[in-house]
């Protein structure tokens, strides 16, 4: 037997290799080998099996089996994955494979007995339709659902979350119910990690996981469910930035299967994908928390603060209350109290902020420097934007008692006290509270990126979940001095379509995804691939602004091509497909 491998790595280019007799039972599309090459050993994938080698070549013979890896679906989809976001089908075939070798699958366990049919009608017609968007509540309880997309008769389930933490509770509750399920989510790679990866890959069971679970094996892949499809966290930081959304749309079609999206408030890139499913007026009212809007358009900037008078009530009042505020540290944003300039930087003139007592640092160029004023030569200076450290020291002094403050970068956990501060990291912490106020709201409404009104509406919609619906008598404050923005009056009308209304016809205008396909090009060797790139028709490069080239094309099938069709130049190059933040 032949069979062709592709290595791990940087290197493209698949090779031919020799199947030691006995191995021939061992070896299948996706099975992960290692093989010599260049004088050494390498892990690879095979790719295809029972080849033609070149009748001038002497093939060498596998070094090794390692185990099993991805089916013969995902090294397809591997290779889709690779042109649609201008990677390299190792970088995916390495998520789709398990964290650890697996030499053999265990059995596959006995079906479950058959579920009553859905109760709720809004999930059975959502479950029903090959394609489906399902704008679900904040307030309402996903499980059900899940529940239900597990135990249909039609195959695996395929469930992806936007946690680990969530993905684990989700599986859990599942275990209870006496539904076989694999949690391909962990925190760490392990035994314990690839154990689950191979009950996956037996079948049999539903599969619940985070980002990388769109890539789990599923011998009989049934419907797919994303929730909370709007979830940033579904798309990868590091290039290939590629959206388990997408990839999980992408598989679910390839397999002529049934694929549903969940949102409390669905994206652009949803709405133009699928079927719209919503609950009634009533019931869409009832899992969105009442809101109180604060409008702060009269008050003086420079006096009070964030803390208006009704947000003190909040917080001395009963009940435990969770602060948001999008910045860290002490102070973003400063001027002199003597002679009223804004803080700057010496060097390259950004604004400076306090990370800490006693020294200024630059935004932009890292200089630090003593907190001094650089027109006047005062030391006093006030907060114009304050970050979560200081909101919590003020916050301390308002209530007369402690006050957690969590970041993305505190240690994990929910700080316990009855009053807690935070940035966004805090509604994922804290798993229940009475109140949650977003102190400065404006910051997420005019924030320089076109996704603005979208990030910002899902930002209300996780606190609502913090806070539960209305028959839970939580509640949404937030302090603003746009009263009457679009994303506010969705939030307090439970209807998130507004915003879709506004930002669709506004987006398409502007030639913005999802009615245009966006790339970004960045690194040293960026350049060069510009100069190859050259003009192709229908595609348009702007820039390069602070190092960085836009491509806009009509549709990802032009820009995708445009950029499969250039080699890859050497050197650090970064391209992000569909970024998030522009």
């Amino acid at each position: 037997m032949i069979v062709r491998v592709l290595p791990e790595g940087t290197i493209d280019k698949e090779f031919d290799y020799a199947v030691p007799d006995g191995w021939e039972d061992r070896v299948r599309v996706g099975t992960m080998v290692r093989v010599a090459l260049h004088g050494r050993r390498v892990g690879a994938w095979v790719t295809a099996v029972d080849v033609d080698p070149r009748p001038d070549i002497e093939l060498r013979p596998l070094a090794k089996i390692t185990g099993w890896g991805p089916p013969e679906d995902l090294v397809e989809l591997a290779r889709w994955a690779a042109w649609r976001w201008a990677g390299r089908p190792a970088a995916f075939l390495r998520t789709a494979s398990p964290p650890g070798a697996v030499r053999a699958l265990p059995e596959r366990p006995c079906p479950a007995e058959a579920s009553p049919p859905v109760g709720d009608p809004l999930v059975a017609d959502a479950l029903s339709r090959p394609r489906a968007v399902l704008r679900l509540p904040p307030g309402a309880d996903r499980y059900p659902l899940v529940l239900a997309a597990a135990t249909a008769p039609d195959g695996d389930a395929l469930i992806l979350c936007p946690s680990v933490v969530e993905a684990q509770r989700l599986a859990g509750r599942l275990a209870r119910a006496g539904q076989p399920v694999a949690c391909v989510a962990h925190d760490k790679p392990g035994v314990a990690a690839a154990g689950e990866w191979a009950r996956a890959a037996a079948g049999g069971v539903t599969v619940i996981g985070a980002r990388a679970g769109a890539w789990a094996p599923l011998p009989d892949l049934g419907r797919v469910v994303v929730l909370d499809e709007h979830d940033e966290r579904y798309q990868a930081e590091q290039a290939p930035t590629w959206h388990a959304r997408d990839v999980a749309c992408e598989r679910a079609g390839r397999a002529g299967r049934p694929c549903l999206l969940v949102s409390p408030c669905p994206t652009l890139e949803a709405l133009e994908w699928g079927e719209l499913v919503q609950p009634s007026r009533g019931e869409e009212r009832r899992g969105w928390p009442p809101l109180e809007v604060v409008d702060r358009r009269h008050d003086d900037p420079t006096k009070g603060g964030l803390f208006s008078e009704r947000l003190v009530d909040l917080v001395r009042g009963p009940g435990r209350v969770v602060c948001v505020v999008n910045r860290i540290g002490r102070a973003r944003l400063l001027a002199c109290a003597t002679c009223g300039a804004i803080g700057r930087c010496e060097v390259c003139g950004a604004s400076v902020e306090q990370l800490e007592i006693g020294v200024l640092r630059c935004r932009r160029c890292g200089t630090e420097r003593p907190v001094v004023c650089s027109v006047c030569g005062s030391t006093r200076f006030r907060n114009l934007r304050i970050g979560v450290t200081r909101a919590r020291e003020e916050l301390e002094a308002l209530v007369g008692e402690p006050v957690g403050e969590v970041t993305g970068t505190s240690d994990a956990g929910d700080p316990g006290t009855r009053v807690v501060v935070g940035t966004e990291a805090v509604l994922h912490r804290v798993a229940s509270a009475d109140a949650v106020a977003f102190l400065d709201i404006d910051q997420e409404l005019t924030a320089a990126r076109y996704r603005a009104p979208e990030q910002a509406l899902a930002l209300l919609a996780l606190g609502a979940r913090v806070v539960r619906g209305r028959e839970e008598h939580g509640r949404l404050m937030v302090q603003t001095r746009q009263p009457d923005n679009v994303v506010i009056e969705a939030a307090l009308h439970a209807d998130p379509g507004r915003v879709a209304a506004v930002e669709a016809p506004l987006r398409e205008a502007l030639g913005l995804p999802p009615y245009q396909a966006l790339a970004l090009v960045s690194g040293p060797a960026a350049p060069e691939l510009i100069e190859r790139l050259g003009s192709p028709l229908g595609l348009r490069v702007d820039g390069p602004a602070d190092g960085v080239w836009r491509l806009v094309a009509p549709s990802h099938q032009h820009l995708c091509d445009a950029l499969a069709a250039v080699e890859r130049p050497a050197g650090r190059l970064r391209i992000e497909l569909d970024p998030l933040s522009v």
